[in-house]
């Protein structure tokens, strides 16, 4: 095929790049190169290399909060002297080809120290140790076939085993560069979308829905621009993709029906901002605090520190007790009773002093205390009181009131009834009857 490298061309350039070895070595130019190769490598040591350290110390500053990019930084901090080293390298590979001389060396050594940079950093960045590995053959074969001149031609290879999709023209070399392109950009926008949250986070003054509302978007948007941004890198017209992508829409739509839902719920509580962190709420049995308000669910926090994940559209289309929408301010009903032989008045009066012992209790609204009905075996007495830290709980500030009434009311004699029945039982017999039966029994046991 003509698309393949055949064993005879390869021979013969494996013997005209012997030959070329040969005629080199006797020419006292190709000595130079080795020159020029530790000038380089001198100026990238003391020079270039201590001005790339505080550049990547600014850098990791800067980016402190985003544990990606800080581990980036010190990768290529770590290896300042052969980067700078590469970099200068190339530099002079340039200027030697425009000038016209020899820098077949260069190129040789710029390769070599390519291939030792990019396994290093995988190395490095990359948990997976197989897919440090791949990177590491590809890097050290894409050095080897730079050397020996045949990278375009094998690029061309791969580019010429193209499939044709509509308009789209498909190879795996095209392959190749959107992987890479897709997972430089997404990287770059993840961190770059995290220093905004955290940028936002501080921004006291904002209140909580637009910080949380504006962090989203943004992801939202890099997300979007980092493939827009690769795809268009690599040469792939996007115009080639509206038509697919219509249908794939249409597609996720109806399958991802309810996370669609989710993530419009989710928009429609930042924007109307009834929901936001930091609130209290109540949904069906869920009482708590919300923690986290995300585009397809929302961390509650319970008193038993449970953390719900509730989908955005549950908050959307159910009946939710916000208990801080507006203010803090909630009010908490106490039942009290008391015998029907106790002072009401002095109950009330008690009951009151108790409530306004608490500290957690507000003195403004103060509590307030009603007679509420007459029960069976007790007067039933309703104290009102007022808080304002729901995220707190409303277990602790009622057991607080109840045990200081228990209290006052022992040492005031103020009595809290049980309840109590009184049973009658009635015969079925007549008196007649009973007369008889207790007559035969006489009778019998005479």
């Amino acid at each position: 095929m003509k698309d393949m490298i055949d064993l005879d061309t390869l021979i013969a350039q494996l013997l005209t790049f012997a030959d070329q070895i040969q005629t080199l070595l006797r020419q006292p130019i190709f000595w130079s190169q080795f020159v020029l190769i530790a000038v380089v490598f001198l100026v990238a040591r003391w020079v270039m290399a201590p001005l790339f350290h505080r550049f990547m110390d600014w850098l990791t500053e800067r980016t402190a909060r985003v544990p990606s990019f800080r581990r980036v930084w010190l990768a290529l901090d770590q290896n300042r002297i052969t980067i700078m080293w590469l970099v200068l390298q190339w530099l002079a590979i340039k200027l030697s080809a425009h000038y016209g001389l020899p820098h077949t060396v260069l190129v040789t050594v710029a390769s070599l120290l390519t291939a030792w940079v990019l396994i290093h950093l995988a190395s490095t960045l990359i948990e997976n140790a197989g897919v440090a590995r791949f990177v590491a053959v590809v890097a050290w074969t894409v050095a080897a076939l730079n050397i020996f001149g045949w990278l375009d031609e094998v690029m061309a290879v791969l580019d010429s085993w193209a499939v044709p999709i509509g308009q789209l023209r498909v190879s795996p070399l095209t392959v190749v560069k959107v992987g890479v392109s897709l997972w430089l950009a997404l990287w770059l926008a993840n961190g770059i979308s995290k220093i905004v949250e955290r940028r936002m986070a501080r921004a006291q003054s904002t209140s909580a829905t637009t910080r949380v509302l504006v962090s989203k978007l943004t992801r939202i948007g890099l997300v979007t621009l980092a493939i827009l941004a690769a795809l268009s890198a690599v040469g792939i017209d996007l115009t080639a993709l509206a038509i697919f992508s219509g249908a794939l829409g249409v597609g996720l739509g109806f399958g991802l029906q309810k996370i669609f839902s989710n993530l419009v719920s989710g928009l429609i509580l930042l924007l109307d901002r009834s929901i936001k962190p930091g609130d209290v709420i109540s949904l069906n049995a869920t009482y708590g605090w919300v923690n986290h308000l995300g585009l397809r669910y929302t961390s509650v926090i319970t008193r038993d520190a449970i953390e719900h994940l509730i989908p955005n559209e549950e908050l959307i289309t159910q009946r939710v007790e916000n208990w801080s929408f507006s203010d803090n301010l909630v009010r908490l009903r106490i039942p009290v009773g008391i015998s029907y032989d106790s002072d009401v008045r002095l109950a009330m009066k008690l009951c009151l002093e108790s409530a306004l012992q608490v500290a957690r209790v507000q003195k403004d609204p103060e509590p307030r205390i009603n007679v509420t009905g007459f029960g069976d075996s007790s007067v039933n007495l309703e104290l009102r009181i007022w808080i304002n830290d729901p995220q707190q709980g409303r277990g602790t500030v009622i057991s607080d009131v109840l045990l200081l009434v228990w209290d006052l009311f022992h040492e005031h004699g103020i009595e809290i009834p049980f309840p109590q029945r009184d049973l009658h039982l009635k015969s079925l017999l007549g008196e007649r009857d009973i007369t008889a039966l207790r007559d035969t029994l006489g009778a019998t046991q005479g």
